[in-house]
């Protein structure tokens, strides 16, 4: 849905700028051919075939300019349900493709997937900044992974709320590197609709509606 509103209000200034140049340039075509016509010599008239062909031209534009208002309507009607259902997400758990999680009272929660067997996972947490404050085993065989944080560093120090992201370093059988998939659960508490696209809010995480990829009730299983 990206863009919704950005490609509604292009259209919309397009479909008014050509209706108000399709109503002069036909309105100077009428005066002209008023003109012509009353100038004309009775026994040598001019031909019509081009004055016909030019009313079919304007006949063709104005049902395009009808077609793109019909599809401005279509895509404003689009935006609003988008944002509408996008509402009805706060309050509610988000699961979201990210490796960032807001830590809030004392938990950040994570899934990772792996896309076989790893020879070892290292599960590791950073901060804002990109320094490591903690790091776990992770599991090992394919598939989808829960990890949950308690906000503790290393030596069991509680750590501020905010943004952490989630690394995972695991190589499968030939030992080549392999890129896991990570996602977050969080609560929604707001949505934005001040840009392009509507982005959601996960206790301070920001992420574009598109990225979410599953919603559930808080609480529940």
């Amino acid at each position: 849905m990206a863009q919704i509103d950005a490609l509604g209000s292009a259209f919309g200034s397009q479909t008014a700028n050509s209706q108000a140049s399709l109503a002069n340039n036909f309105e100077m075509f009428l005066t002209l051919l008023t003109e012509q016509m009353k100038a004309q010599d009775p026994l040598n008239p001019l031909d019509s075939t081009e004055f016909v062909n030019q009313l079919v031209n304007f006949s063709s534009v104005e049902q395009e300019i009808r077609s793109n208002q019909n599809l401005e309507s279509l895509i404003s009607i689009q935006a609003a349900s988008a944002q509408g259902a996008a509402v009805g997400f706060i309050g509610r758990e988000a699961t979201v493709a990210s490796p960032d999680a807001a830590l809030a009272n004392g938990s950040a929660e994570w899934t990772y997937i792996l896309p076989e067997n790893s020879q070892g996972t290292l599960v590791s947490v950073k901060d804002a900044n990109g320094r490591t404050v903690a790091t776990f085993e992770g599991d090992a065989t394919t598939g989808s992974h829960s990890f949950e944080w308690d906000g503790k560093d290393q030596t069991g120090n509680a750590m501020d709320d905010g943004i952490y992201t989630l690394e995972i370093s695991a190589v499968n059988a030939d030992g080549d590197a392999m890129q896991p998939d990570i996602l977050t659960t969080a609560r929604v508490t707001g949505v934005d609709f001040s840009g392009s696209e509507v982005v959601v809010e996960l206790n301070g995480l920001f992420v574009r509606l598109s990225s979410v990829r599953s919603l559930r009730e808080s609480g529940a299983a």
